[in-house]
């Protein structure tokens, strides 16, 4: 990609994503994955979107102002971002495909994250750990991350989400907060979510196309998977084909939730062809309200 594209996308990006962030869900980012802490640590002015539930009445009424109590953990927050940038990334049906709405979800959650004066990284990963991006703080480190999504060139075009959370547990020994983002067109990730989660953070946002769930009837189709590459001629006319896929997609989904369940991590399921702004902010909700 040419350099004066790539930079009109990714200015194209940070106005949108900067602005969700700012005004939607800063306030709901820092109660919702900031947590609790024992220790008091300060005050600082009450910001909208803050718990009132954290404001501190006596500092309040000395300044006639809001202010609100910081715990020591809530200080400085480390989130990882776990992306997944195998070969389906360039699958998409409904105006984007699903690297366009991975990559606006990563910005977003990287803008909220330096809002809280939280450092940001991230993990990219395909059957194999593809470049791995320390945590910073600071607007162009978010840039060169949002570049990266775009202009990124994986040598790998399998998914193995086991190996990526096995490398972040291995090289993040801080507590963090991590997002895997990811189709989880993949197995056998279960245990690895599961130990990532007893020392981390760990919330799975799956992303996918409504096509992927719907065989259309369009007669005989060659179909290719974008990640193995094998193809294969199914006649999509026959009701039987049909039925069977969407059979096959609804478990998949089943036996996704049931994993996700069982590791005892957060998620929620993206839809290319629709706005991602309601879902994250019911999932902030969700767990602002277990804090």
């Amino acid at each position: 990609m040419e350099a004066s594209e790539l930079l009109k996308k990714v200015r194209k990006i940070e106005i949108k994503t900067r602005g969700l962030s700012k005004h939607i869900f800063a306030g709901q980012y820092h109660s919702a994955f900031k947590g609790k802490g024992m220790t008091f640590s300060e005050v600082r002015e009450y910001n909208y979107g803050d718990s009132i539930r954290d404001i501190d009445w006596n500092v309040t009424a000395r300044f006639n102002h809001p202010y609100i109590k910081i715990y020591e953990e809530e200080r400085e927050l480390t989130v990882i971002l776990i992306i997944d940038v195998s070969g389906s990334k360039f699958f998409g049906t409904g105006g984007q495909m699903k690297s366009d709405l991975i990559t606006e979800i990563a910005a977003v959650l990287s803008f909220s994250a330096i809002q809280n004066n939280d450092k940001i990284g991230v993990i990219l990963f395909s059957d194999r750990i593809e470049k791995f991006i320390p945590p910073k703080k600071g607007k162009q480190h978010i840039l060169r991350i949002i570049r990266e999504l775009i202009d990124f060139r994986p040598q790998g075009t399998g998914t193995n989400i086991s190996e990526a959370v096995k490398y972040f547990t291995s090289v993040i020994k801080k507590r963090s907060t991590a997002f895997v983002i990811s189709d989880f067109i993949d197995e056998g990730f279960e245990d690895a979510l599961r130990i990532a989660n007893r020392k981390h953070d760990v919330i799975a946002m799956e992303i996918f196309d409504q096509r992927e769930g719907v065989m259309p009837n369009a007669g005989l189709i060659k179909f290719r998977d974008a990640e193995s590459g094998k193809s294969v001629w199914i006649d999509t006319s026959r009701k039987s084909t049909r039925r069977k896929y969407a059979d096959h997609w609804a478990a998949k989904k089943n036996k996704l939730a049931e994993t996700f369940n069982k590791s005892g991590i957060d998620s929620i399921s993206l839809c290319t062809d629709e706005d991602y702004v309601r879902p994250l902010i019911n999932l902030f909700k969700k767990r602002d309200s277990r804090n």
